[in-house]
């Protein structure tokens, strides 16, 4: 059985999270943490304590982390005090705070990807095989949309895709175009063009339970796993 703690426990990704564990045997919730900024939040969750202290991480396995990049910063100094391996979700981290998350990873397991969806990693192997086949004959181009609750431009997803292009094509992504409106879960298309054709690599989320579930794929590799920074691509096999 895996302990598992989630943070931004009441926040749309963390409920998701939450409603999917209680369905799956192996876990069992040993903490849901909160924002001591969100006094509105209920006490009781599915009957489980809400917590605002870090200590309450003492004793998980594995905590998933989907929230802001300060909160992340802040558990991932928790986890290492405590031995709980981490998931992280978050987005718009810093080229300094991803330092910091690669340095605990010498002490923790950590999982740290942009998308957690396992249909937007299968995206990034085969962005991979593409740009290594069409190389610098082709240009590229990128285009993400998002609700607009989205901060972050362009998202975590498009620049991983770009990464992934860019180091196996050996040219320049030439464009990535960022849309926030309505409640668009995330849409991502990658487009390598030449004189004579066009090839597009798309993918549409339908909800939110794509992340959710990968997350939990994630734990479930972390629980096997004493140190280490991996990504979805490790997680699934797909390197």
């Amino acid at each position: 059985m895996i302990k598992l703690a989630i943070s931004g426990s009441q926040g749309r990704m963390g409920q998701r999270i939450t409603a999917l564990a209680l369905q799956d045997k192996i876990f069992k919730i040993s903490a849901l943490l909160e924002s001591k900024n969100r006094p509105d939040v209920p006490l009781l969750s599915h009957n489980i304590p809400v917590n605002f202290e870090d200590a309450a991480l003492k004793g998980s396995d594995v905590l998933i982390e989907f929230t802001t990049p300060e909160a992340t910063l802040e558990h991932l100094k928790a986890c290492q005090q405590y031995g709980v391996n981490m998931v992280i979700g978050t987005t718009g981290l810093t080229s300094t705070q991803i330092t910091q998350i690669k340095k605990a990873s010498s002490k923790i397991a950590i999982v740290f990807s942009s998308n957690m969806s396992v249909g937007v990693n299968l995206v990034f192997s085969l962005v991979r095989q593409a740009a290594q086949i069409t190389g610098k004959d082709y240009s590229i181009t990128l285009s993400e949309t998002h609700h607009v609750h989205k901060k972050d431009a362009p998202s975590g997803t498009a620049k991983t895709m770009a990464e992934f292009a860019e180091i196996h094509s050996k040219t320049k992504v030439k464009d990535i175009a960022s849309i926030r409106e309505g409640e668009i879960i995330g849409d991502h298309t990658i487009t390598f063009e030449s004189p004579v054709d066009r090839l597009s690599i798309h993918h549409h989320a339908k909800t939110r339970d794509i992340f959710a579930e990968g997350s939990l794929v994630a734990a479930k590799f972390l629980s096997k796993k004493k140190k280490g920074l991996f990504n979805m691509q490790d997680v699934l096999g797909l390197k």
